[in-house]
């Protein structure tokens, strides 16, 4: 009799052809980090994460638990006492993501490795950043009209940011049952920026565009890269408080960066604070896929406007700068425009590949590297305006 309770404990006669859909997708995933290096550092526990979550009788996330959470009838809504008694290891992590702590630490980290300074010497580039994030409003608005809820339609926005803490972090407020989906679309399409926007900044630009060659930018002090986190941070969060969360964060690290006198804490954040957060984030996040949260239509429909999204962020912020060269005398690249979505450094550097295939002598990475961080104050700002809206 306990040899016959023995196997029937195990995984193998629990397990649901569902279950072993996700697990050969989490395999996929992990391919995709492990041989193709498609954003490893978080694509790599992400997939590990879903691979725990879904072995059948492990027990590390309890869905039905976090259903109880975000039940207003529920004697357990919004009390994470239920949690940490009945949960597993993943339901334990995943507070931090509820709680939205952990995107907001690894923004600390991200501003301590972020130079603001291409962003300061021109200003022109936070238009660019700004144009960079209509993406996420088109898509918020189809997604709406295709029948998600306003909340569903701006989590699925989000990824057009190409930005993966802001979307986790927005997405955990809005619509947590959809996280795991929009946390793989976000840093997939991440990784793919190589691949996704050159044939839309050839397709909108002409060669003698492309070929447009850019001034040296003006040094920066230390004084105004010490003084910018500071009055944005206090702007952001005057004129859009649930905004600062993110930006607070972002602008911290870099204070930080900048300064020069916590040195010792810059570091901190820079490596041991951001690799912790990340694997603690990874597993988590890719626990909430679980497969009946990912195996549906709706999985598919996110993933393929999340490409829309990313795709219309890209083309806003080089339709702008073709724009804004109709009214200045020294023109603007256009190329440098699709660095607008969030995706540093990637973005600016496939700003760069794409202007030297025109111009070898043309170096446009500096320059893109402009609207690229100022995508990320854009995509923190636009979670921001969808959270006033929606939360």
């Amino acid at each position: 009799m306990n040899i016959l309770d023995f196997f029937n404990g195990m995984g193998f006669m629990q397990m649901t052809w569902q279950q072993g859909i996700m697990l050969l997708v989490s395999f996929f995933l992990l391919y995709l980090a492990i041989h193709k290096k498609y954003e490893p550092l978080l694509l790599l526990p992400i997939a590990f994460g879903m691979l725990l979550t879904n072995l059948p009788g492990a027990g590390m996330f309890h869905s039905e638990l976090w259903s109880a959470f975000l039940d207003p009838s529920s004697p357990a809504y919004h009390s994470y006492g239920a949690i940490l008694k009945e949960g597993g290891l993943l339901d334990v992590l995943y507070i931090g993501v509820k709680a939205g702590v952990y995107p907001c630490l690894i923004f600390i980290g991200v501003g301590a490795m972020t130079d603001f300074g291409p962003l300061i010497a021109n200003p022109k580039s936070l238009i660019l950043g700004a144009a960079a994030q209509i993406g996420i409003f088109v898509t918020f608005l189809c997604a709406n009209a295709l029948g998600f809820s306003p909340a569903e339609a701006g989590s699925i926005g989000i990824i057009g940011g190409a930005d993966g803490p802001t979307s986790i972090f927005l997405t955990s407020k809005l619509a947590p049952h959809l996280l795991g989906p929009i946390a793989i679309a976000a840093y997939s399409y991440m990784a793919l920026v190589p691949v996704i926007q050159p044939p839309i900044m050839r397709a909108l630009t002409t060669k003698k565009e492309r070929a447009i060659k850019m001034g040296q930018l003006r040094p920066v002090s230390k004084t105004e890269k010490i003084v910018f986190p500071i009055i944005i941070t206090a702007i952001v969060a005057l004129i859009l408080p649930d905004a600062a969360p993110l930006i607070g964060c972002l602008m911290l690290g870099n204070l930080m960066k900048e300064c020069g006198v916590v040195e010792r804490l810059s570091k901190t954040a820079q490596n041991e604070l951001m690799n912790i957060v990340v694997i603690f984030l990874g597993l988590s996040v890719g626990a909430t896929a679980t497969a009946g949260s990912f195996l549906n239509w709706q999985t598919l429909m996110i993933l393929a406007m999340g490409i829309v999204a990313f795709g219309l962020g890209s083309a806003g912020g080089v339709l702008l700068a073709k724009f804004m060269n109709l009214f200045l005398k020294e023109k603007i690249n256009p190329l440098i425009g699709s660095a607008g979505v969030s995706a540093v450094p990637m973005a600016a550097r496939v700003s760069q590949t794409v202007g030297q295939e025109e111009n070898p002598s043309n170096f446009l990475l500096m320059h893109a590297m402009g609207p690229n961080v100022a995508g990320v104050i854009g995509s923190a700002v636009a979670a921001g305006v969808l959270l006033t809206m929606l939360g």
